[in-house]
């Protein structure tokens, strides 16, 4: 099989790149705006509006631009079937682009009116459910990829409806439950979206990278299900403030969490290529990093620790750590695979092209992915200790890292 040929989808490939893109910048934005606001990342103030429009880029317009993006051109491929509208496509990209742009910036800069940007950014994501819900449900034969991606865009719909109820208190007031909202918004969104696609799209993309075969998959279903009920048991701990339903709700998360770990390494022991590639070895890392942070939370919950400052860091281990470094690891084997089918497939045996090793550098990508290792790990220890000029130098080494790595992945676009 030549390279790039398992991920070729009928998708115009301007669709996904300027997903992907838009997300890199967004990504250089977010930490920016974090070094700049170091000072209340010190103070463990995560709930202030600078820090929201840092996360929002991060979270908007990183991960979950990155995420349509990939969707794009995997959903075709994973489900056998084509893009509802590619046309209806390039307008969501604008209208989400532009809605999330001054949604995040309206969140730092003017709180009470970031409900006008929102509700831009909502049309777009609806606009992206409604394709991918046309998309997925034309699928002949459904599988556990199914479940986890229609999971995963109801988990975003409902993260959103959340963001707007709360974006509309700061406007204009009278919804109550303001805090329980909030909670709700971040599990939905980080547990809920982000976890269960990266689940769904790794049953894909781990096999592919690592030239799996003869695995089961056993644990799918039961991963789905169970990771499903942790978050309806800690969303309703939320609603009820029921601590027996909260722990519930941690356990069945941390079990979800491991029946997806047991499959990715029955599926990792059964694969032909002995030499894993780093970018990809760097997600897998992502899948140790979201499995410890699981046990941590559970072990907290067990030990009754409510420091907020605690369980804010552990939060931003979970969406760097886990999400963010699975997106890192993923887009780096994604983009080569992307830009050399496009490109040069059709001239194979023709003449002589580049292979998919010449699109990219291992070394500088081993490098990369060691400096967000160290920066978030810093990050981390400093915040916990409160220790501010450690954490304005592990800040700025994550800015300056996210740029070197938007640099090295845009260069692939010029090989």
């Amino acid at each position: 099989m030549m390279p790039g040929t398992s991920m070729k989808s009928d998708t115009n490939i301007k669709l996904p790149l300027a997903f992907i893109l838009y997300a890199l910048i967004a990504l250089v934005a977010a930490q920016i705006i974090l070094f700049v606001n170091n000072d209340l990342l010190a103070a463990g103030n995560f709930r202030i509006p600078d820090i929201w429009m840092g996360a929002h880029f991060l979270l908007l317009g990183y991960a979950v631009m990155i995420a349509m993006g990939a969707m794009y051109q995997l959903v075709p491929v994973a489900f056998l079937t084509p893009i509802w509208n590619q046309t209806f496509g390039f307008i969501q990209f604008l209208v989400t682009a532009i809605g999330i742009t001054v949604f995040a910036l309206l969140l730092g800069l003017k709180p009470d009116q970031a409900i006008y940007g929102g509700i831009m950014a909502i049309i777009g994501i609806i606009m992206f459910v409604i394709q991918m819900a046309k998309t997925i449900l034309r699928q002949q034969k459904r599988n556990s990829m199914t479940l986890f991606v229609l999971g995963a865009i109801t988990c975003f719909f409902l993260t959103i409806v959340a963001g707007f109820l709360l974006a509309w208190n700061f406007a204009f007031g009278g919804v109550g439950n303001h805090n329980t909202i909030l909670h709700t918004h971040i599990v939905l969104g980080v547990a809920g979206w982000f976890t269960l696609l990266i689940f769904g799209f790794s049953y894909k993309l781990v096999p592919m990278f690592s030239l799996s075969h003869g695995y089961s998959m056993k644990w799918a279903k039961t991963a789905f299900f169970t990771y499903i009920a942790g978050l309806l048991g800690l969303i309703g701990s939320f609603w009820t403030g029921s601590a027996l339903l909260s722990g519930i709700g941690w356990i069945l998360l941390l079990a979800g969490f491991s029946f997806f770990f047991f499959d990715i390494r029955e599926i990792l022991a059964k694969r032909i290529k002995k030499k894993l590639d780093r970018p990809f070895s760097f997600s897998l890392l992502a899948i140790h990093i979201g499995l410890g942070v699981h046990i941590i939370a559970v072990g907290l919950y067990l030990f009754q620790v409510s420091n907020q400052l605690i369980w804010s860091w552990l939060i931003f281990l979970y969406v760097m750590g886990w999400i963010i470094f699975s997106i890192l690891g993923y887009l780096y084997k994604i983009v080569p695979f992307l830009w050399w089918t496009y490109k040069y497939s059709e001239r194979i045996g023709k003449e002589k092209v580049p292979t998919l090793k010449d699109m990219v550098n291992e070394k500088v990508a081993v490098i990369l992915f060691v400096l967000f290792i160290i920066s978030v790990a810093g990050l981390m220890l400093s915040g916990l200790l409160q220790l501010s000029i450690f954490l304005l130098i592990f800040q700025a080494l994550l800015a300056l890292t996210s740029l070197l790595y938007t640099i090295s992945i845009i260069r692939v676009l010029l090989v």
